[in-house]
């Protein structure tokens, strides 16, 4: 949720900046050490002067964008750690976009001419970024935006490299990328709701970013879902071989290297979740605006995330599980199950510009509907595996559990679910018993086999509470 904010103060005014920057002007005749030294005594200025000073004022743009070289030009640990965290804290203190409050509501604010680590316009003034356009050649366009997605597939297959300054320095600047897109999409989201207004988004760096011609969405996409898969993979590595690392008391460079590179591929996962729903909001927002006649030939045109998100867990079906474990948000997790489900069951009527027929959308209780007899269950089983329909219910369900326990819940996943938790109880429980008709000697899964135990036992509960 964004804070309501007071418009920010003035940037750091002439002296304080200057005396900042002198630190790094002498830095090109000075040894490693001494340049080391040099940028930590300039991120602590900047840090004094805009954020714990009694009076604090946020940096100016070129005070911003020396602290964003530092992030990506230093060689140790020390430094990228603590020009990432000053990143972090400066967009905080002093966001792009946020919101006010006014008569009418809450009123989006966005500081246009402020610092960002994305040059996503070709048409910005040289008085916007402070200087000469030559200082933004290590900004992040959307065509750098997906090599660096790209470069952290090919570090974390390279297991000789997966571990290094580099790899970290990867996850950390993804991380404050998509911190930065959020931190611009939530207030946007917010301000949306009231309004409805499509211009709000058409002007968000996110859209601008993914309608961008550098950027090949498809295979963007393809490689967080690799992220995410390898992301996985490493984490059930780390529990087998949790013992045996036990083992070592005295850690070295390297193994201290591992665990920092290990929490921050943690973080970069949750970043590229924060992504993906990010942009299933975005294109959901779009389809709205697409309805109502709100949008044009200009806002560009790309296939939704969902779709590709299928493709992919279709034509791989290795993919399916281990996505499913990782990627938990239960909304977009419901949705992305359903969606599954309609490319073999049928799907609904295709919406189309200025009709509604919402009326015609997938739940879960009509999925599990279609479990009902023993014949329609044999019929979707040739066409899907009796694997993967496992899977997919027992996945479900997790998220009708999920959904129960949270004290809001929302009310569009409540709608997709479309029943009571007995009554999906009551027909997961009957879908399983229909499975094995189809055949006596189907193996249920530990995942699966325990969800099935849980919904047995909520039936069991349910009904007698309703006596």
């Amino acid at each position: 949720m964004a804070t309501l904010r007071a418009p920010p103060p003035a940037a750091a005014d002439g002296g304080i900046e200057e005396n900042a920057m002198a630190i790094l002007d002498t830095a090109g005749i000075k040894d490693a050490r001494d340049l080391h030294d040099d940028r930590a005594a300039f991120l602590e200025t900047v840090r004094s002067a805009c954020l714990v000073a009694d009076n604090p004022s946020p940096p100016s743009w070129r005070m911003y964008n020396a602290v964003f070289q530092i992030l990506q030009d230093c060689s140790s640990l020390e430094l990228t750690l603590a020009s990432f965290h000053l990143l972090m804290e400066l967009g905080k203190q002093y966001p792009r976009a946020y919101l006010t409050d006014s008569d009418s509501g809450k009123t989006l604010v966005v500081v246009n001419e402020s610092w960002s680590p994305f040059q996503l316009r070709s048409d910005v003034a040289c008085g916007e970024i402070g200087g000469n356009t030559r200082h933004m050649d290590h900004l992040f366009d959307p065509s750098r935006f997906s090599s660096l997605v790209e470069d952290m597939v090919e570090t974390a297959n390279d297991t000789d490299a997966n571990n290094g300054i580099e790899h970290i320095k990867n996850m950390v600047m993804l991380q404050y990328l998509v911190s930065t897109l959020e931190s611009d999409f939530v207030p946007r989201h917010i301000a949306y709701k009231e309004s409805s207004d499509w211009v709000i988004f058409r002007e968000s760096l996110l859209h601008m970013l993914l309608v961008s011609r550098k950027v090949a969405f498809k295979s963007l996409v393809k490689n967080c879902i690799s992220l995410l898969l390898n992301q996985h993979c490493q984490e059930v590595e780390n529990v087998i071989s949790s013992e045996e690392n036990s083992a070592k008391s005295v850690p070295d460079l390297d193994s201290s290297l591992a665990v920092v590179s290990f929490e921050f591929e943690r973080k970069a996962l949750a970043s590229v979740q924060k992504l993906f729903i990010m942009v299933m909001n975005l294109d959901l927002i779009r389809k709205e605006a697409d309805t109502m006649g709100l949008t044009s030939r200009a806002d560009g045109c790309r296939n939704p995330i969902l779709d590709l998100i299928l493709d992919e867990l279709t034509y791989n079906i290795s993919y399916l599980s281990p996505f499913l474990q990782t990627f938990v948000e239960c909304k977009w997790k419901l949705e992305i199950i359903l969606q599954y489900f309609s490319k073999y069951c049928g799907k609904p009527a295709v919406r189309t510009r200025r009709s509604d027929n919402s009326h015609h959308d997938l739940t879960l209780e009509n999925v599990l509907s279609l479990f009902s007899t023993a014949a329609t269950t044999k019929a979707i089983v040739k066409k899907m595996s009796s694997e993967v329909v496992q899977l997919l219910l027992a996945n479900a369900y997790q998220v009708c559990l999920c959904i129960e326990g949270e004290f809001s819940k929302d009310s569009g996943t409540t709608k997709k679910i479309g029943g009571t938790l007995l009554q999906i109880s009551e027909s997961f429980v009957s879908a399983f018993q229909n499975l094995r008709k189809t055949n006596l000697n189907i193996e249920i899964l530990p995942f699966e086999k325990e969800a099935l135990f849980i919904a047995v036992a909520m039936t069991s509960v349910l009904r007698n509470e309703q006596k």
